[in-house]
């Protein structure tokens, strides 16, 4: 097999790929071994080895112990629904993240006062090493981990307050622009920026990932009158859902 100016390893793992996609090698199926491919494609035993760790990074394939290399079952995409319409009776974080009110969603959360590092006091437009309020969040549907969110506010904004932590006290749950507007703080701004990274290991091993596979990554900040006064990453697996966004028209 010719194959031009791609590396080997590349084009076997594209045949392949080709082939896991298309059903030829269907979910379960156990990939051809090292020597099949070292065979049909005419290629050494370095580049069949490297065709198939192409392949298990990318989660199409799975290694068992003392069995080999099997095609995984790749998961149907759920949708993520992400609106700019709100229930007017409030609504939990959950409940703004899916915007949907067949939502089967629960969620754990714990909060902790820390130092704004480079990154979060740039975005709250604050000092590097101001004081805010950390709460770190994994959303599940059905039992499922779906979603992790790590939040920060400055304490300037929510110091000594009955809003200080997020899910305690007696607005916990309900979500900034409620919290906020307790203490005549009006959001009328929230920004949102998507982008695409490969998963750091912890968030995988908490959503129940493979090591390798993407995440998107939702950076939301809330405003009010121009002053940021949450800021969150909100960090979800790109095999399994899409994120689908709601706007009103204006």
């Amino acid at each position: 097999m010719t194959f031009g100016e791609q590396p080997a390893y590349l084009r076997v793992a594209g045949d392949l790929r080709k082939k896991i996609v298309d059903g030829s090698l269907p979910p379960h199926t156990r990939l051809p071994s090292q020597a099949r491919i070292r065979q049909e494609y005419g290629v050494s035993d370095t580049v069949a080895l490297e065709a198939r760790k192409v392949l298990m990074a990318e989660g199409l394939v799975e290694g068992r112990s003392g069995s080999g290399t099997y095609v995984r079952e790749q998961p149907v995409p759920r949708r993520i629904a992400r609106s700019g319409y709100r229930p007017a009776s409030g609504a939990t974080p959950f409940r703004q993240e899916q915007s949907e009110g067949h939502a089967r969603g629960t969620w754990e959360s714990s909060s902790e006062q820390t130092e704004a590092g480079r990154e979060v006091a740039e975005r709250l437009c604050i000092q590097p090493g101001d004081r805010v309020m950390c709460t770190k969040y994994v959303f599940r549907e059905a039992g499922e981990a779906m979603m992790l969110s790590t939040s920060w506010e400055p304490l300037a904004v929510t110091g000594r307050t009955p809003v200080m932590l997020p899910e305690e006290g007696p607005l916990g749950g309900m979500g900034v622009v409620e919290r906020m507007r307790a203490i005549d703080v009006i959001v009328d701004n929230v920004a949102e920026e998507v982008g695409a990274r490969p998963g750091l290991a912890d968030e995988l091993l908490a959503l129940g990932g493979v090591p390798g596979h993407a995440v998107l990554v939702v950076q939301r900040t809330y405003y009010a009158s121009g002053r940021p006064v949450e800021t969150a990453d909100v960090v979800i697996p790109a095999d399994r859902y899409r994120v689908a966004y709601h706007l009103p028209v204006r």
